[in-house]
Order: C-alpha cells, then sequence, then structure tokens
C-alpha cells in the first residue's frame, strides 16, 4: 500500500495513529501481548499490556523507505532485535495497526522496558520527522508517511544500520517476523526467507535456505 508523504507541520494532537511494526509486532498474535498482556510463543518475558486491550482497528500491509536490520542482543528472543534505518536506501516490509494514541504509547512504553501508563506527546515528531525519546533502542520515534488521513509512526534506534555489529536473530523471533509478513502481505515462504536473510545482521547465521527450514520445522507457523 503506498503512504503520502510526512507533513512538515500538523497541528493538534490525532485521535487514531498507525503503528508501522516492521519486526515481530507484525505478527498479531505477538502484538496482542502488548496490548492484552502476556508472554509471546518463544518468548522469555511476559508483558504488562495496554490500558486499552483490543486489537486494533484495522491492519494493513505497507512498505517503508530505508532497511530493515538486525543488532544488538533481545532478552525476550536472545539474538539480534529487528531495527529500521529510514535513512538508508531499500523498502522495508512492515504491517501498520490502527490504534488510539493511547494504544500507540503504551506499546511504545514496552518497547523501551518502561512501564506503560502515560501518553507520549506526539508534537515533535508530528512537526519534524523524528523526535528522540531517550538514547537507546526503540526510543526514536519517526513519522513515515500518512494513510486515510492518519499519521504512520514507528519506534526505532537512533543509530544507522552500518554504526554498530549486526547480531543474526533467533528462529523463534523470525518465526513471529515470517508470520506477519505472511498475514500481512502474502508472501510465500520463500520470498520471506529471501527477505529475512538478506537483511543486514542476519548473515552468517541465516540463509534463504536456512529461513526456509526454520520456517518449516515449526507447526507453529501455521503454514
Amino acid at each position: 500500500m503506498s503512504l503520502g508523504s510526512a507533513p512538515q507541520e500538523r497541528r493538534g494532537s490525532p485521535a487514531l495513529v498507525w503503528y508501522a511494526s516492521y519486526g515481530s509486532n507484525m505478527h498479531l498474535d505477538r502484538l496482542r501481548c502488548y496490548l492484552a498482556g502476556g508472554c509471546p510463543r518463544g518468548g522469555a518475558i511476559t508483558l504488562p499490556g495496554a490500558r486499552d486491550p483490543r486489537d486494533p482497528a484495522r491492519s494493513v500491509g505497507v512498505e517503508l523507505p530505508g532497511v530493515l536490520y538486525f543488532a544488538t542482543e533481545s532478552l525476550t528472543w536472545t539474538g539480534g532485535r529487528a531495527f529500521y534505518c529510514p535513512d538508508a536506501p531499500g523498502r522495508t516490509a512492515a504491517r501498520a495497526h490502527l490504534l488510539t494514541v493511547e494504544q500507540f504509547s503504551d506499546i511504545v512504553a514496552q518497547e523501551m522496558y518502561r512501564p506503560p501508563g502515560a501518553d507520549l506527546d506526539l508534537s515533535a515528531v508530528l512537526a519534524t520527522g523524528r523526535a528522540a525519546l531517550g538514547p537507546g533502542r526503540y526510543e526514536t520515534l519517526v513519522h513515515a508517511g500518512d494513510l486515510d488521513g492518519h499519521p504512520i509512526l514507528t519506534c526505532t534506534a537512533p543509530w544507522r544500520h552500518t554504526d554498530l555489529p549486526g547480531n543474526p536473530p533467533s528462529a523463534a523471533y523470525l518465526r513471529h517476523l515470517a508470520a506477519g509478513l505472511a498475514e500481512s502481505h502474502r508472501w510465500p515462504r520463500a520470498r520471506i526467507a529471501e527477505y529475512l536473510a538478506t537483511r543486514p545482521g542476519a548473515a552468517p547465521a541465516w540463509t534463504p535456505e536456512a529461513v526456509a527450514a526454520a520456517l518449516t520445522d515449526a507447526p507453529e507457523h501455521g503454514r
């Protein structure tokens, strides 16, 4: 789905936003752990959930300008986390979930290992396209465009994909990404495996064949 350009200035606060997930939250079952609380399949951390536990009003597949990469070490999955570098060439497959600002704020808080419960001030990210909530991973908000009159927002790290060593993700983590890509983009397994294995940081642990085998060997993947 094509996106509108991110405006340079926006007045007021939106009632709804699109949360553009490019990692495991593309998979609706995994996203529900951030909304309703719980531990995702294959994960190690139980999440408290959001103040409003309802599913997104809508979820659609989108593409963002920039690149998906894997780096640092996930406490939930072990292995690398997915990050998004909007300044790099390329396209990133994502899934946009239509949420209230309250829901989006609580998801971002949990991504930052902070307690949910307070609405984010989105004025800076909507005015400039970026906003730093802190120096670490998932503490930078990005306004990636607009869709159906609502801003598309995501969270990532402040660094570029070339600024730190890559770290291959775990098989359990990749299965959530793959399930999300299948749900939102209807990609076949071979295309999903090629995409995930060729993102920066996935090698040398993952090749398209190895990713495809990991997905095939997982009965919970559902395909």
